[in-house]
């Protein structure tokens, strides 16, 4: 997507959100949230995409994690569910208008 002046639209934002929302759902594991994305998407986000957004709300506080073998789990913590119900007013009151 280009802004106006050819500069491309920064989308760890929305990333960001939407890995908040798969997770306000369920725990997840990394690849199991870029299967999500792929539905709703249409293209499966690459483990390059996915793990350092994990690793930013993760760092903010927004998540933890649980480790069985090599698998991660990922689930909303305290501050993250607070996090997630801001985000989705701001989301809602910004771009609601677009959907109508």
């Amino acid at each position: 997507m280009q802004g106006v002046d050819g500069e491309c639209c920064d989308m760890r934002g929305l990333l960001g959100f939407l890995i908040l929302f798969l997770l306000s759902k369920k725990p997840m594991h990394g690849q199991e949230i870029a299967s999500e994305l792929a539905k709703r998407r249409g293209d499966k986000p690459s483990p390059g995409t996915i793990y350092p957004a994990l690793r930013s709300l993760k760092d903010l506080g927004f998540l933890s994690e649980e480790k069985e073998g090599k698998t991660i789990t990922y689930r909303l913590s305290a501050k993250g569910e607070k996090a997630f119900e801001i985000a989705k007013k701001r989301f809602t009151k910004t771009f609601l208008g677009v959907l109508t």
